[in-house]
């Protein structure tokens, strides 16, 4: 996963039309979710950040943000980004299934965005995952984990193709796609960038490939029930990805 990441890491915006106009939309559709459900919150911890860009968008609506993630690759251009927008957030290295080790309590709301949780491929690693963002909460605290809702995607058959926006500057066009592959309770993915040289008209391919555990947002919400979450609920429309909410109760 860290490896798929740090090489992913230089190009993750290529997935957004307007990066930052994301943030901004984002950070517009997390602060909803917390003021509704979580309106004393003000320390957040993003336990999956990757470059940022939850962290980034929570951070630019005033919250507190403490934030890590496996890649070094991706931490370090988070960093760089932050640098440039003139955020404050703490970025460190940390698995989120040692999330409670690394970060300790006292925090209103753990999230764990893109699909990051499904990275974890049994039962066990997920809810070891779902019990350490547990103690990270203070009582009445709130977990967001937002994924993709796999058991509409394996409806459409067994392959699929998702595209990203084209980007094209001066210099260069790219591609980018991914295409994902259902096998049995698994999703194996192939992240395909294009990039032609726009004066040469020469192209390079690049693939990364990584697996997630196609595990369906109901049993998700088991899961943290497990973990000691209260009120979950699985909210669609908020965000551009199912989200699953919990509440730590007091």
């Amino acid at each position: 996963m860290a490896e798929f990441y740090d090489e992913l890491a230089p190009y993750y915006h290529l997935i957004f039309t307007d990066w930052d106009r994301s943030i901004r939309r984002q950070g517009e559709q997390l602060a909803a979710l917390i003021d509704k459900h979580w309106p004393f919150a003000r320390r957040v911890l993003d336990v999956a950040c990757g470059i940022g860009t939850q962290s980034f968008a929570l951070a630019q609506r005033n919250y507190i943000v403490f934030a890590s993630d496996m890649s070094e690759v991706a931490l370090k251009r988070a960093r760089l980004e932050a640098q440039k927008r003139n955020l404050m957030i703490a970025f460190t290295r940390c698995d989120m299934r040692r999330a409670h080790e690394g970060h300790g309590s006292g925090f209103d709301v753990v999230v764990c965005a893109d699909n990051a949780l499904p990275h974890l491929l049994t039962d066990e690693e997920i809810l070891q995952a779902l019990g350490q963002m547990f103690e990270c909460l203070l009582p009445g605290g709130g977990c967001i984990v937002t994924v993709r809702d796999y058991q509409g995607l394996m409806k459409a058959g067994k392959g699929l193709l998702v595209p990203y926006p084209l980007h094209e500057s001066a210099a260069k066009r790219y591609i980018v796609f991914q295409q994902l592959e259902f096998k049995g309770a698994y999703c194996s993915v192939r992240f395909c960038i294009v990039q032609e040289d726009l004066a040469t008209r020469e192209s390079s391919v690049r693939v990364m490939k990584t697996h997630y555990y196609a595990v369906s947002t109901d049993r998700l919400c088991e899961l943290m029930r497990e973990a000691g979450f209260t009120d979950v609920q699985r909210l669609d429309g908020a965000f551009y990805q199912p989200v699953l909410i919990g509440t730590r109760p007091k």
